[in-house]
């Protein structure tokens, strides 16, 4: 059966006529913060400890709006007669906000968890040059990341924590044969 011509056009000025009749709602938004949803992108924050300088957010960035500098630094050797190992240093982790278009693609690829998003919204600047946020700034957004989500409770356990859970079981059991034999 063939559509009756014009039909769309009534459908969609139906669509336009019912939202007309509804009461508009304002919210003041100073005064009235607005409700996000858990997990709202925002701005990214940056949890320094586990940054490796491993340079991946910055190589996979679409826009090129991460800076990191480093320095390679001399560890001495853990134990006697080894040797001595070399480890990147961070030195400056920014993000240009201005030139940033939000994709996350940073914060997928860092292997390290280093990178996450947070609801934080209000960074407006009055000069674009402000809006180049160093890593202490990234490191106070780190504070307001909302923790992740629970696993169901059906859900199957993480590979990585199952596969930790078994080696200290055998290393448990390992500990525990010499004690058992001792006695």
């Amino acid at each position: 059966m063939a559509p009756i011509p014009g039909s769309g056009l009534a459908k969609g000025l139906a669509v336009t006529l019912r939202t007309m009749t509804r009461k508009s709602v304002t919210a003041q938004y100073p005064d009235a913060q607005p409700d996000l949803p858990p997990r709202t992108r925002g701005v990214i924050g940056l949890f320094e400890e586990n940054c490796t300088v491993c340079m991946l957010c910055a190589r996979e960035c679409p826009d090129w709006c991460i800076y990191i500098d480093s320095h390679k630094e001399t560890v001495p050797a853990a134990a006697p007669g080894g040797r001595e190992r070399s480890r990147n240093v961070l030195d400056r982790f920014a993000i240009d906000f201005a030139l940033c278009m939000y994709c996350g693609i940073c914060i997928e690829v860092c292997p390290f968890d280093a990178l996450f998003w947070s609801p934080e919204f209000e960074y407006a600047e009055t000069d674009i040059r402000e809006l180049t946020h160093e890593r202490d700034k990234l490191r106070e957004w780190m504070w307001t990341v909302p923790a992740p989500p629970a696993l169901d409770p059906g859900a199957e356990e993480p590979k990585e924590i199952a596969a930790a859970r078994k080696t200290a079981e055998k290393l448990a059991a390992a500990q525990a044969e010499p004690q058992e034999g001792e006695s």
